[in-house]
């Protein structure tokens, strides 16, 4: 059985009349009888009835009918939404992202994508750097806004950077700390570090013990929290200090300060990433709108 069958089908049932339907559709006569009568073979049982000039829906051809059709509309509605998605013009695309590393270039981002492409539903999902990863191979997530993850597991992805950021130390407005115009590690080192959560966010453990390790010392973590407005909150309440993107300078106002660090250290790096064998139409405007911003 095939699509033009049931094409056939309707228009002749829709106009009770072969050669009208035939007309209609651009086929000879007798092309359109035997293509109905194969898909009456094919399923076995009559769907019309026939007379000189005209014919009639048996029982069965009336209820077939309204089945049909609902076919051949989900079959259009198919093709239109997948066309739509090839042409970058329409669908949904599923965005992960970290809050404290994309308020600044989520919002801008966002309105570029959608000014240019209005019926695309972008959905965010606030998540871990753990998650997106596993959410990515899953092909739950079509793209996700982080850091670059370590090499061995950049296997299969790709990643484009799109901003930059200063690492900066968060302090409490009465910290000690919060006179100095710039603070240097060795300052940083013996107080309370407030950071995120080991479990969800590995890297960022790693890459600061790292940081600390070039200049021969330790972080003291002392507190752990899920996302950026946790710490932020734990910093103003004055529970400790926080190596933070100076991209939170948009949000923190006058909670928190934000001190720079010298000598600077390396920038925190955020982009997009993906999974390279599922790059789609949609996935590379995302991508474009991204990078162009």
């Amino acid at each position: 059985m095939e699509l033009r069958h049931l094409r056939y089908y309707v228009a002749v049932a829709e106009a009770e009349n072969v050669s009208r339907a035939a007309l209609k559709l651009h086929v000879s006569q007798p092309g359109i009888s035997r293509q109905i009568r194969d898909l009456e073979d094919e399923i076995g049982f009559q769907l019309l009835e026939r007379s000189a000039k005209s014919v009639r829906l048996t029982p069965a051809g009336k209820v077939f009918l309204k089945e049909t059709r609902e076919v051949l509309l989900h079959v259009e509605a198919a093709v239109n939404k997948a066309r739509a998605i090839a042409k970058g013009g329409g669908g949904e695309i599923h965005v992960g992202y970290a809050p404290s590393l994309t308020v600044q270039i989520l919002p801008a981002m966002l309105r570029k994508f959608q000014d240019a492409f209005p019926d695309v539903r972008v959905a965010l999902h606030d998540l871990s750097s753990e998650e997106m990863l596993l959410q990515l191979a899953a092909g739950k997530l079509q793209v996700a806004l982080t850091v670059p993850p370590p090499a061995k597991m950049l296997r299969g992805l790709a990643f484009v950077e799109i901003a930059r950021y200063a690492m900066v130390v968060a302090v409490a407005p009465n910290h000690p700390l919060g006179k100095f115009k710039a603070v240097t590690l060795r300052q940083v080192a013996p107080e309370r570090l407030i950071g995120l959560n080991r479990t969800d966010y590995p890297e960022y453990h790693f890459e600061t013990r790292k940081l600390f390790a070039a200049s021969g010392l330790k972080p003291n973590f002392a507190e752990e929290h899920e996302g950026g407005t946790g710490i932020v909150a734990a910093v103003e309440a004055g529970r400790g200090i926080a190596l933070v993107p100076s991209s939170l300078a948009c949000i923190v106002g006058t909670r928190v300060k934000l001190i720079p660090l010298k000598p600077a250290l390396p920038p925190i790096r955020v982009g997009a990433l993906w999974l390279k064998k599922k790059t789609s139409a949609l996935v590379e405007k995302f991508i474009a709108a991204a990078k162009a911003d």
